[in-house]
């Protein structure tokens, strides 16, 4: 029989995902009319008056960007009905956590690493709750996906169709290859080393796709335990931290040309912060330009995967698992919202402000609402670390699910090569970069 569901309209003012469009939405909306806080800037520096040539200037950005950011999510949470009073204290600490990384990112000392502040960030996390531990109060704070939910939202504004359109194509083609060849290899193998089918697929789509903001948007379309989630999560960023201290230098062993070594990083590297530095550290402008023109490919299949994955989850997963049979309305309430916030805010940007306003000022506009992306996605990575500890990140179903990841991230690297080496070599046509 099939189950009636009627539509519960609370849940756009008492879901995460419906609060992570509504702040992502008036975060674009605040830039499209110049009244967007500017987020604080920290010089690269090896004393303390270059990191903060103007003082009076980064406290006070500091301090408006803090208030703007608190307010936002402190009005959601009470809709929500998750707010209590140590979110306060917490996310100050949070908040602190996360400026320091930028910090520490913008180290002349370790540029030669190009460390991102998301690694940073995972890393300060880390350190807490591996050798401290967590306390009770500093948990009210801990929103991981909540933060990178409205990260990912801003992120969509400056996910530009026009660009991708001029690398005529390529870097969509070997996304779609490598997604496609990735995922079923990587959701194999999660099944052949014992993972569940949720739980494989959650690791196939970061694999694939782009890691963090994949992860978290295949784990609500699936209904996936947020444990597996974070758990996902904490192993890309491990990779992330390795593969851009190893993937510039094997490039150049390789001989790769700038557009190949930059393809081949976007195409492997899962998460934007650390495509871009391993990218930055290549000879040749070509390379970090092609890096980003490729995972922001990637970033647009995110919500076609989210679709995909709730409708494989409605009309199979569940049914095995017992559930009546599902409306076609299932599928909706299961697609993860802040994927729609996320296609709205670059469908926005494209094809409502672009024709009016002109590319490059279109585009100054969603860069200004991406610029909040970074502050949630560091705010989101600290909680990362604080909700990892490498006791269980080794222990969980044996070590067995870690041994997957890296296999399949392994064969990512050699598919993914492949492919740029048919795309980006000049083998069929010439490239457009």
């Amino acid at each position: 029989m099939e189950a009636k569901k009627g539509i519960n309209w609370s849940s756009l003012w008492r879901a995460e995902d419906w609060w992570a469009c509504w702040i992502g939405w008036l975060i674009l909306a605040l830039a499209l009319i110049g009244i967007l806080p500017k987020w604080y800037k920290i010089g690269s520096w090896t004393t303390l008056g270059e990191a903060f040539p103007d003082v009076i200037g980064t406290l006070g950005t500091t301090v408006w960007a803090f208030l703007f950011v608190i307010i936002l999510t402190i009005i959601g949470l009470v809709f929500m009905k998750r707010f209590t009073w140590y979110y306060i204290p917490a996310f100050i600490v949070i908040f602190a956590l996360g400026f320091l990384s930028f910090f520490l990112a913008k180290w002349k000392l370790l540029a030669f690493v190009q460390i991102p502040y998301v690694i940073w960030a995972i890393i300060l996390g880390l350190l807490i709750s591996n050798i401290v531990g967590v306390p009770k109060w500093l948990k009210a704070g801990v929103m991981t996906e909540y933060f990178i939910k409205i990260g990912l939202v801003c992120m969509g504004a400056a996910i530009f169709f026009s660009d991708v359109i001029k690398a005529g194509g390529v870097g969509m083609g070997q996304a779609i290859l490598v997604v496609g060849g990735v995922w079923f290899f990587a959701y194999w193998l999660g099944r052949r080393f014992g993972m569940s089918e949720r739980f494989a697929g959650i690791m196939a789509t970061g694999v694939s796709i782009c890691g963090v903001s994949a992860s978290i948007a295949a784990g609500g379309a699936l209904k996936g335990n947020p444990k597996e989630v974070s758990y996902m999560i904490a192993w890309i960023m491990v990779c992330a931290v390795v593969l851009i201290i190893i993937m510039p230098p094997i490039a150049l062993a390789m001989g790769l040309p700038a557009n190949m070594a930059g393809a081949w990083i976007g195409g492997v590297i899962d998460n934007t912060g650390a495509v871009a530095a391993a990218g930055a550290v290549y000879p040749g402008e070509a390379a970090v330009t092609v890096a980003l023109i490729v995972k922001m490919a990637q970033n647009v299949l995110i919500g076609f995967a989210a679709f995909f994955m709730a409708l494989w989850a409605v009309m199979s997963l569940d049914r095995a698992a017992g559930a009546a049979r599902p409306s076609i309305m299932e599928i909706w309430y299961r697609f993860p919202k802040f994927i729609v916030g996320f296609v709205v805010a670059s469908l926005i940007v494209f094809f409502v402000l672009e024709p009016i306003m002109g590319a490059k000022e279109a585009q100054a506009v969603g860069s200004l609402a991406k610029s909040f992306r970074d502050p949630f996605f560091v705010l989101a990575f600290v909680c990362i670390g604080l909700e990892t500890r490498f006791k269980e990140l080794l222990s969980v179903g044996g070590g067995k699910p870690a041994i997957a990841y890296w296999i399949a991230q392994l064969m990512n690297a050699f598919w993914t090569l492949g492919i740029v080496w048919i795309l980006w070599s000049g083998w069929l046509f010439t490239p457009p970069i």
